[in-house]
């Protein structure tokens, strides 16, 4: 090369700018800025479409377990038109106060659908926002004692942390589409008009896709209304209740005309936990009723007579203390309100009547692991808790101990031995009760002792087969009640077995009947020729043909004819 050629080669080269070779890094971030601002589009669509799926999800959520299908969440609900209508008039700052309360309110809902899902589980009815609050603690000493503290520890946290959720998330998620109405608000307009008429043109046809789900929906509203009259209905109750429990026929019956007929026998009251209609006349639980034909037919033998019909319970899947109120006090206790303020009044129950009468009156309840003031409300001069019994032996699931064990102890404690006078007993057997997953074998009786013996032929159920549990539960009651009757029975044994409510819905299905079955069983035949006008049909397995009363008329029955009937109502409180 000449030296000419390099001067000009070297000219050339000074003269290129340096910026048309960028470095390596600036190239880097100028192709990132927008992949990165591809992907923020993108999570924004992500996030606004979970806040339609969230925000239709909520308004459509079912409130009854038998709903939950994908069809139900395909419906159009009027609220959520309105709410998107009021949202498209509104300016910047009204729009997004009214977008953020209706979507607190919105969660609001949700939470009570929730509640409603797990009371119409568990207990047949919806969740009662006034009174129900009581029954969680009852529900975490349940799963306590189920699956153990820490467990349910563990779920109460995660409930808390569900019920802080929902409105959060339901407020953000209807705060963000009325932004997204408000950048589209012609097109959000016109969607919004469209769907109106449709809701209008479907509600006028009726249309469905679920059974008894109509896809022009109003539900969210329905349910509001549902649980405000709930409460407006609650409030006015204490005053009716009031006027009830003063009402009552036998506050100033004499004693020596009280309970006439039963005088001298021992009358036990046995509840026999989820001890429903079902049990009877479920085909699945034919071995429930083979064993209560074979058990009347082993009673006869021994000499026992037995009748039976069904009362209609005031609970489901739970809350036996309101069946047991109900029965023995003789007025409807079916909410905790009415049970709170029974045991505040000065109520004649049946335990006050025996006890009057002379009859020493026990209460037996297992399940009891504390002070129990109620005991003294119902008249009861013995009570035995579960720490009194004195149980060496395994748990069963919920049940501290097995029926036969209980029993054992309340026969040996009081009715063995020299006693100037007869026994009235209230037995709360619990081995019936869920989840069924440990369910003790029947023992000889002599071989009891304290309890260890049960370890032996424990029935055992995987918590998934609920019916089966309950099927060997509930016979395991019942053929413990027949036992103590051939082995302990005599001509002064008056025995009334009665169940407290039919099981959870996951046993008997939805919609189930509150009917339970009662028997009394008598060896004495002036007992059953008392009851020939009750109509109750022989034996142990009452059929569809049998008497049905209502829970809370059984104490004047029973007090009317087994004594005298009153004069007349009294009105006045004691």
């Amino acid at each position: 090369m000449s030296t000419s050629d390099a001067a000009r080669a070297t000219n050339t080269a000074e003269r290129l700018p340096t910026t048309d070779f960028p470095d390596a890094e600036a190239v880097t971030e100028a192709s990132d800025a927008p992949a990165a601002s591809g992907r923020r589009r993108m999570l924004a669509r992500v996030v606004t479409v979970l806040a339609v799926v969230l925000v239709l999800a909520a308004f459509t959520l079912p409130n009854q377990p038998w709903r939950m299908q994908a069809g139900a969440f395909l419906r159009i609900p009027l609220e959520a038109l309105l709410l998107a209508a009021a949202l498209l008039a509104l300016p910047g700052r009204p729009r997004r106060l009214v977008a953020a309360v209706a979507g607190v309110l919105l969660g609001l809902v949700v939470l009570v659908k929730i509640g409603d899902l797990g009371f119409y589980s568990s207990l047949g009815r919806p969740f009662d926002l006034v009174l129900d609050w009581s029954l969680l603690d009852e529900a975490f000493a349940f799963v306590a004692e189920s699956i153990g503290r820490p467990g349910a520890i563990a779920i109460a946290v995660g409930v808390v942390l569900v019920l802080l959720a929902v409105p959060v998330l339901t407020a953000l998620s209807t705060v963000r589409l009325s932004r997204l109405l408000a950048r589209h608000r012609t097109a959000g307009t016109r969607v919004v008009a469209s769907l109106v008429l449709v809701w209008a043109l479907l509600a006028a046809f009726q249309a469905r896709i679920v059974t008894g789900v109509l896809v022009a929906d109003s539900n969210a509203s329905t349910i509001v209304y549902e649980h405000v009259s709930e409460v407006r209905e609650r409030i006015n109750d204490r005053a009716a209740f009031r006027t009830e429990v003063s009402a009552d026929p036998f506050r100033d019956v004499p004693a020596d005309q009280l309970l006439t007929g039963l005088r001298g026998k021992d009358v036990l009251i046995a509840f026999v936990e989820s001890y429903g209609r079902d049990a009877v006349s479920d085909p699945e639980f034919a071995s429930v009723q083979r064993l209560l034909d074979d058990g009347a037919g082993r009673l006869q033998a021994a000499g026992f007579s037995s009748r039976s019909g069904f009362l209609t319970s005031p609970t489901i899947g739970g809350g036996s203390w309101l069946a047991h109120a109900t029965l023995l006090s003789g007025l409807w206790i079916d909410n905790n309100q009415r049970h709170k303020s029974l045991l505040a009044s000065d109520r004649f129950t049946l335990g006050d009547a025996f006890r009057s009468a002379g009859w020493r009156t026990v209460g037996v309840m297992p399940a009891v692991n504390q002070a129990w003031p109620e005991g003294k409300f119902y008249g009861y001069e013995q009570f035995y808790s579960g720490p009194d019994l004195g149980y060496r032996g395994p748990r069963f699931a919920f049940s501290p101990m097995p029926d036969q064990y209980a029993i054992n102890e309340f026969h040996s404690r009081e009715r063995v031995g020299p006693r100037d006078r007869p026994v009235m007993a209230e037995l709360a057997l619990v081995s019936s009760h869920s989840p069924w997953t440990k369910v003790p074998s029947l023992v000889d009786w002599d071989d009891i002792d304290d309890g260890e013996v049960f370890r032996k032929g424990i029935i055992g159920t995987p918590t998934a087969q609920a019916r089966t549990g309950y099927r060997h539960a509930v016979s395991y009651s019942l053929r413990t009640l027949i036992s103590y009757l051939e082995t302990h029975g005599d001509d002064d044994t008056v025995l009334v077995v009665l169940g407290d409510h039919q099981p959870a819905p996951v046993v008997t299905g939805d919609n189930a009947s509150p009917d339970v079955p009662i028997h009394l069983i008598a060896k004495d035949p002036a007992v059953l020729e008392r009851i020939a006008d009750w109509g109750w049909q022989d034996g142990l397995t009452p059929d569809a043909a049998a008497p049905v009363w209502s829970m809370d008329s059984f104490r004047d029955r029973f007090l009317t004819t087994f004594g005298s009937a009153p004069a007349r109502p009294q009105a006045q409180s004691r």
